[in-house]
């Protein structure tokens, strides 16, 4: 409710009793925070050199994450594609998938990342 007062002030994340009456039937975090979460789990398991940097891509929250929820992110790497113009720098494709504790999927998420050879230093690239 903390990330929502400050970002993301809605009633279905705030309140129990208006959160009852909407779409998501119950309070529901926002999709920003779950968002903001699985940003810490990849930065946290996706060894890229010089940090992720990431370039945009689809977003989605199938089914609201709640209050209880523990959150875990599996990431698969589905393409590299190596930059014609920065030798030293290339672009992954990757899909990110958040599931709780239960194996139900709160976001999917299909970044394009920027990631450099080992050995580059960004400003080399």
């Amino acid at each position: 409710m903390e990330f929502a007062r400050s970002y993301d002030p809605q009633p279905f994340h705030l309140d129990p009793e208006a959160s009852a009456e909407t779409f998501f039937k119950d309070l529901a975090a926002s999709g920003w925070h779950t968002a903001a979460i699985t940003m810490r789990l990849i930065v946290e398991s996706v060894p890229l050199a010089n940090g992720v940097i990431g370039g945009g891509g689809p977003l989605r929250w199938p089914s609201p994450t709640r209050a209880g929820d523990v959150l875990r992110v599996h990431t698969t790497i589905e393409g590299i594609v190596p930059s014609r113009s920065r030798p030293g720098r290339g672009s992954i494709n990757a899909r990110c998938l958040t599931r709780n504790q239960h194996g139900e999927l709160r976001q999917e998420f299909c970044p394009r990342l920027i990631a450099w050879k080992r050995g580059v230093a960004p400003a080399e690239a």
